[in-house]
């Protein structure tokens, strides 16, 4: 184990050094890395310094207790011992989890995109209510939430809605919201007063940095149109909204959320860099035999993956097999319960697959 720490507080000080180095600054694309790696690695560091803290603590208890003859000191040195053997099994732990290799993805900025299935109106009404979620989690964290693009729904929340969420590690969290969602609940359309179940899709795309993707202009069809919505007189009667295809593989972004035809043009920019990253990201974990055995994996769009149930008060995680009585405060944003087990189980399984040994 002293050899992992010290093989790990040696890398720490050599990044340490790396990231003030001129020529390592003026590299845009590895100082960022290195930085990321700098501040993933002080986390571990700060850790193995508390457990070595707490082994030199069990190992002075046990000297004073091999050669003390004060009953006080004794009773000192024991309650010193008992309390750092406690602690050092529950650090441990923690510093075996922090030294699984994380997904270079992880603290990514990310867009969402969720889109109505199976169910008519009530579908986009529910895709309404999961975007409410996500912007109230989103609060909750820290995190900003802006809108790209959107279509209403015909009797409230939307058939389809495209956002960004910035912030610390934020696809490292939200990788787990990708799937089908279902929601079983009396529509507000049915007079008999029957459960209906609806469905709509969440995607959850790694924010595409310019040196992640290149994309050549030439490649690129840019259309204008007048935005549509909420916004006022100049959004709704200006050419501001900018649809984009990527003419290679016929993707398309657009984005018609702000007054300035350059600030939509960036944001779409933004999703279909972000849209061609993920299908080159795709292909390599479809490559990789650990990510298709996770049983939390994000790869399949297609997977029913939750199931919210109003008139039962329950959502139920279907990956892990995990139920809560808590819809009211899920469906308000209140998701780390959910997603920390998920997070759990997923580092179980790379454990297990690694064949991580402390």
């Amino acid at each position: 184990m002293q050899d992992k720490f010290q093989i790990i507080k040696n890398r720490f000080d050599e990044v340490s050094d790396l990231i003030i180095q001129p020529d390592i600054i003026s590299n845009q694309k590895r100082y960022i890395a290195l930085n990321k790696e700098y501040k993933d690695l002080k986390k571990i560091v700060d850790k193995i310094t508390i457990y070595e803290g707490l082994t030199d603590n069990i190992k002075e208890a046990r000297e004073i207790l091999a050669v003390e003859k004060d009953p006080e000191m004794i009773e000192m040195a024991k309650m010193e011992l008992e309390e750092a053997e406690e602690k050092i099994p529950v650090l441990e732990e923690e510093i075996r989890m922090m030294l699984i290799p994380k997904d270079p993805e992880d603290a990514k900025n990310v867009i969402v995109e969720i889109r109505a299935g199976t169910g008519g109106d009530e579908a986009s009404i529910f895709a309404g209510d999961l975007y409410r979620m996500y912007t109230k989690y989103a609060d909750k964290k820290k995190w900003r939430a802006e809108i790209v693009d959107f279509n209403e729904g015909t009797s409230g929340g939307f058939k389809e809605m495209i956002f960004k969420i910035s912030g610390e590690d934020v696809y490292g969290t939200m990788k787990y919201e990708a799937g089908v969602h279902r929601v079983q609940r009396v529509p507000q359309t049915e007079t008999q007063g029957r459960v209906h179940t609806s469905a709509a899709t969440v995607m959850v795309l790694p924010e595409a940095e310019e040196f992640d993707v290149e994309i050549n202009s030439n490649d690129i069809r840019k259309d204008l149109f007048m935005s549509s919505g909420p916004g006022g007189q100049s959004v709704n009667t200006t050419y501001s909204a900018v649809r984009l295809t990527h003419v290679p593989t016929g993707i398309v972004a657009q984005c018609q959320d702000q007054k300035s035809q350059h600030k939509n043009y960036e944001k779409a920019l933004g999703v279909l860099r972000s849209r061609l990253y993920e299908i080159e990201l795709k292909k390599k974990q479809e490559a990789d035999a650990q990510f298709r055995k996770s049983m939390v994996s994000s790869g399949d769009r297609s997977a029913k993956i939750r199931t919210y149930n109003y008139p039962q008060g329950r959502v139920t995680d279907h990956r892990i097999n995990l139920t809560l009585y808590d819809l009211n405060n899920i469906i308000n944003g209140e998701l780390d319960k959910i997603i920390d087990a998920l997070r759990l189980a997923d580092n179980t399984e790379k454990l297990k697959a690694a064949g991580e040994q402390l």
